[in-house]
């Protein structure tokens, strides 16, 4: 990819494009190219040392854009995260609702109006986010080399290199890392199904008792099921293959009309959030949820909001693993401070707090290998990490993230496929 300057012309030219496909394939960005760095004006140079970064970032505040959903993450970012920035750093963080397209909207105005300082710092991204953002020339760097705590990072591994088959060449920061998991009542259900085949024939000897949700989460399920019917762990990397794709959802679809009586409410509707999902699960309406995040299970039964009976595991063919990622606006206002947070949120303890099941439960993206021996036996022994296998044997059954369009025509196919089959 060309690291050359783009002018805002060019800019402009490539960001209608991207707008143009962004309304076409509603929200997903399949361009090639255009990953250029911007020549966005910065008060971070080449040669700015890490202890000029910390002095430019002092006395600022920092907007961080994130989703706000999560209580527990909330929690986290406000009586830690803040009061940590603060006293360590002088930077007082300021935490504002924002993900996936309104992200990617609000930067596309910015940019297209020349907006040379924009209102947010940072920003939690993954996957599709990231890609077009990449496109659009919207995000600075690359940042993440210049970071002390990128050393604890290992920056050869599928799970942190690449964000949805998207190198990430240090335009984005790892913050966590998790894999997707199914949760199961350990008292109905004392041995869960660990295939494909035989989660089919469980579903069919107990109806009304699965379903998924038709939002992210649900759609990551069928995207681990659509690898074993494409070929296996390998068989989705690369960009994104219409025959290969075409060819096995058609098993997937399959699979899932003949099962679909079966399911909850016989597969009239199905949760349109994995909160609702969870819902339905805590009230013993059916025998399974998922999740997203393999440490959620532990912090949702900590907080009252699974049973005791919780437990969570992954298919024998294994499940999706990925990280999720900070991201600086190119028209970042205060980049300095936005790379001092991210710095501090990689750190060792920032991690490890992270990662207990009582804070956030959510996985590091620190390598064991690479921390010190005191750190590496911290997080080896996280406390309540009990009702879900070690990552180190979750990890044993993961697969990488496909290209964005393989989530993107999975959601379109299933709307098609499955729930306007019902209506």
């Amino acid at each position: 990819m060309s690291s050359d300057p783009i002018g805002p012309a060019g800019l402009r030219s490539n960001r209608r494009e991207v707008l143009q496909d962004f309304c076409r394939l509603g929200g997903a960005l399949l361009l090639a190219g255009g990953c250029g760095q911007s020549s966005r004006p910065s008060e971070i140079s080449d040669a700015s040392t890490w202890d000029e970064i910390l002095r430019l970032a002092r006395g600022s505040t920092l907007r961080l854009a994130m989703w706000d959903g999560d209580p527990a993450i909330n929690a986290y970012m406000r009586d830690y995260v803040a009061a940590r920035l603060s006293d360590d750093h002088g930077v007082s963080l300021q935490v504002v609702g924002g993900q996936g397209r309104e992200l990617v909207n609000k930067l596309m105005v910015d940019l297209e109006t020349d907006r040379a300082v924009g209102d947010i710092d940072l920003m939690w991204i993954n996957g599709e986010t990231f890609y077009q953002l990449r496109t659009m020339n919207a995000l600075f760097g690359p940042f993440t080399a210049r970071l002390p705590n990128s050393q604890y990072v290992d920056w050869d591994s599928p799970y942190v290199a690449k964000d949805f088959q998207q190198p990430v060449e240090g335009f984005e920061c790892p913050w966590g890392n998790v894999q997707f998991t199914i949760i199961y009542n350990s008292v109905a259900v004392p041995e869960p199904p660990r295939t494909m085949e035989s989660l089919g024939a469980w579903i069919r000897d107990h109806p009304g008792r699965f379903t998924f949700d038709n939002s992210f989460t649900g759609m990551t399920f069928l995207k681990s099921l659509l690898y074993e019917l494409a070929g296996g762990p390998e068989s989705l990397d690369g960009p994104f293959d219409e025959g290969l794709y075409l060819a096995a959802s058609e098993k997937l679809w399959t699979w899932l009309i003949e099962l679909q009586p079966k399911l909850w409410r016989d597969g009239e509707t199905f949760p349109e959030s994995v909160a609702q999902l969870h819902q339905l699960f805590s009230n013993g309406e059916v025998d399974f949820s998922l999740s997203n995040n393999d440490g959620e299970v532990a912090n949702k039964v900590l907080h009252g909001l699974l049973p005791e009976s919780a437990r969570a595991y992954v298919l024998d063919s294994g499940t999706i693993r990925n990280s999720h990622y900070l991201g600086i606006p190119v028209n970042a206002p205060n980049k300095a401070a936005a790379m001092v947070t991210a710095n501090f949120l990689i750190s060792p303890e920032a991690q490890l707090r992270k990662a207990r099941p009582d804070t956030w439960g959510d996985g590091t993206v620190l390598s064991l290998k690479l921390l010190p021996e005191e750190w590496r036996e911290r997080f080896a022994n996280i406390e309540g990490r009990t009702r879900v296998p070690s990552r180190e044997e979750l990890e044993r059954h993961a697969l990488p993230e496909p290209a964005s369009e393989v989530m993107v025509r999975l959601h379109a196919d299933f709307r098609r496929r499955i729930i306007e089959r019902r209506s």
